[in-house]
């Protein structure tokens, strides 16, 4: 645990099911307050934030689309209205569609785009000015992927927001440095998530992934969030601009592993 984040102030996009839920409550465990974004599961977010309140934390949970400005502010006055203040922005929401790309429509590229790189944008903007405007040493967390390094045929469009992810980070990181405000970003791998459930029900699909990884297993969300806790805690105080990536060495190239090429 990190004494330091007891009684600060959280949101997290897309907190309703994955690795947001294990954010959240991951967070509850260090004694935070924690504003829970969703877009249409509310029994999700609602059992998300009585997790956050079972470990010991506070929790509201919100409605809105992070693709928005009107969305992301709604995030930022729920913070004040509830819980006084806002200390760490994590920009979790994301999706992705599979299609090759002479399949892939516009309106799902759009689509993906406007939640994965547009979203994080927005919410990271929404942050930065409430921490400017209250000269407030800040934190963000951007969500983004292994897949901001490893292409991703037939997903091009998710691929391509977190490679934009990434710079964005890397820029905005820069450009605050000096405000005291971090911002930095997490490349998740292969994850037991509620989104990859169905794949891995597939036990040729499982073993397939798992041959990725160097680890030899998939991820858990709380590892996730574990990483997410020592981001915004001031154990990583020197810490701004970096991917953490949390990928049992899926981004090693493990098919050099053992000693081909």
């Amino acid at each position: 645990m990190y004494k330091d984040l007891e009684n600060k102030v959280a949101v997290i996009t897309g907190g309703s099911k994955g690795i947001g839920n294990a954010i959240a409550e991951r967070f509850g465990q260090e004694g935070m307050s924690v504003v829970i974004n969703y877009n249409s599961d509310e029994k999700g977010a609602q059992e998300a934030a009585d997790n956050v309140k079972a470990q010991g934390g506070q929790a509201v949970i919100v409605k809105a689309d992070i693709s928005t400005e009107e969305g992301n502010q709604a995030l930022l006055d729920a913070a004040i209205e509830h819980f006084g203040k806002l200390d760490v922005w994590v920009n979790n929401a994301g999706m992705e569609i599979k299609a090759p790309l002479t399949e892939m429509t516009l309106k799902d590229w759009n689509k993906v785009i406007s939640i994965d790189e547009t979203g994080v944008f927005l919410g990271s903007r929404t942050a930065v000015k409430y921490f400017t405007e209250n000269d407030h040493q800040g934190n963000i967390i951007n969500m983004s992927s292994v897949h901001q390094q490893i292409p991703w045929p037939t997903f091009a469009s998710y691929a391509a927001a977190k490679g934009g992810v990434k710079l964005f980070t890397e820029t905005i990181a820069m450009e605050y440095a000096n405000k005291n405000i971090r911002v930095n970003s997490i490349g998740p791998g292969a994850i037991n998530t509620p989104i990859n459930a169905k794949k891995f029900a597939d036990k040729a699909q499982y073993e397939k992934t798992v041959s990725l990884i160097p680890m030899d297993r998939i991820g858990k969300p709380e590892e996730v969030a574990a990483g997410a806790a020592w981001l915004a805690s001031d154990q990583s105080s020197y810490v701004t601009g970096i991917t953490l990536f949390i990928d049992g060495g899926m981004t090693l190239y493990p098919g050099f592993k053992n000693g081909e090429g």
